[in-house]
């Protein structure tokens, strides 16, 4: 079994639209945890409606492990959930892929959902896809969606929640040391610009960018300033 893991606040819109992709999905092996932390709109109702299991969050690194600890399946399937994914068969293909490359661990390319040369070359290729694809032996990376066995999870202790941006990085890095790491190719991730249209493209790339390097030489993310889903406010 899949268990598919959702932090969420206040993602009503994305949620029902996140939802409804797993949906088509038409994959009955699975079970969706959300990861509640405190939302004031309709993400928890939301979430009942679909037959969700609901579990108290927080920040995503303690949401994410919250919701873990809940989880029945043996795999793990982090989400975000404002991302979308295709094929409609996207959990199926990527959950073959990860049996068939015999993986523990692995991670996904991130494309932009709105068409954006600056986003899709200069940022995410650049600065993602193509280190994800090129360090995988020395350098693993993970963001948006990121699978894992259950066990690995929880010999290394799941998510650092001393960590508030890039703590998915040095989960997959921490699971990869123990275990194998590979990237699932055979669908995609498409991922929202909000965070980069409200914090700026310069500021955000330069944020994540940072993280990166003080992780490649210091092993492990810089305490950073993070706000969950601060996106709406004026």
């Amino acid at each position: 079994m899949i268990s598919i893991i959702i932090p969420t606040l206040n993602e009503e819109k994305n949620l029902s639209r996140l939802l409804s992709l797993i949906k088509r999905c038409r994959f009955d092996d699975s079970e969706i945890i959300i990861a509640d932390a405190g939302s004031k709109d309709r993400t928890v109702e939301i979430a009942k409606e679909n037959g969700c299991i609901v579990v108290p969050g927080g920040l995503p690194a303690r949401g994410r492990n919250s919701g873990a600890e809940h989880a029945k399946g043996d795999i793990l399937f982090f989400m975000d959930a404002d991302l979308e994914f295709i094929p409609n068969d996207f959990l199926q293909k990527a959950s073959n892929e990860f049996k068939k490359k015999k993986l523990s661990i692995a991670s996904f390319p991130i494309f932009p959902i709105k068409s954006n040369v600056y986003m899709n070359h200069l940022t995410l290729n650049l600065f993602y896809n193509i280190p994800q694809a090129m360090w995988t032996k020395f350098f693993p990376m993970g963001a948006m969606g990121i699978m894992t066995k259950k066990d690995i999870f929880e010999k290394i202790g799941g998510f650092d929640e001393t960590i508030s941006l890039a703590e998915d990085h040095y989960f997959v890095q921490q699971c990869a040391k123990i275990s194998k790491f590979g990237v699932i190719s055979s669908v995609k991730i498409l991922m929202p610009l909000r965070r980069f249209e409200k914090d700026g493209y310069f500021r955000t790339a330069f944020t994540y960018l940072k993280c990166g390097l003080n992780m490649f030489f210091l092993k492990k993310p810089s305490k950073a300033k993070y706000e969950f889903n601060h996106y709406d406010k004026k």
